[in-house]
């Protein structure tokens, strides 16, 4: 990709939210088994894109319905497995996926907009510079985490207004996850 003075090769890094970016989001609820799960239209051709481009594929993702007792974290690993199979069967690789069971009030080191998920990823993978990777993601929280790691951020979404508001945590839009895709 170049863009914005951005050269991304495979020395790079791509972290992604889960919820709002590749799944839809179950507004008021939680994804708890496989069945509820339902790619975002063109996710699967992006990550396929995106595995060209990009080193490693991370997903970090607050799952606070864990904590909540919605479901187990056998559960949440059993659908990103599934998750994992899928768009391996479409050509593209996630590489690893993290997640935090931790209620936001439990201020979890683990829990973005904190960096705990990032820095397991780093250990597992070494290769990770947080200066050669990218966030995107559908919240503030994931351009916080983003941001705090020296990331680029990449927001995913149409909040025109949420996008004004933060200019400084964000660094490119994009209204879907193909639209930013598109562009390597």
């Amino acid at each position: 990709m170049n863009s914005g003075g951005l050269k991304i090769d495979k020395s790079w890094t791509l972290f992604l939210d889960r919820d709002g970016v590749i799944n839809t989001r179950i507004v008021g609820g939680y994804v708890k088994v496989w069945e509820e799960f339902s790619f975002i239209k063109g996710v699967e051709e992006s990550v396929a894109l995106f595995t060209k481009h990009f080193g490693r594929i991370i997903v970090v993702s607050n799952q606070q319905g864990v904590g909540k007792g919605l479901m187990s974290a056998r559960e949440v690993e059993q659908i990103h497995d599934t998750m994992k199979k899928e768009i391996d069967s479409t050509g593209g690789k996630i590489d690893a996926v993290y997640f935090c069971p931790a209620l936001e009030s439990d201020h979890s080191l683990m829990r973005k907009p904190n960096i705990g998920m990032a820095l397991k990823a780093r250990k597992d993978f070494p290769g990770i510079r947080f200066r050669q990777s990218v966030m995107a993601g559908d919240s503030v929280s994931d351009m916080v985490f983003g941001k705090r790691l020296g990331m680029k951020t990449i927001f995913i979404g149409t909040d025109q207004k949420l996008i004004a508001q933060h200019p400084r945590l964000i660094d490119h839009a994009y209204p879907n996850l193909i639209s930013f895709a598109s562009i390597l």
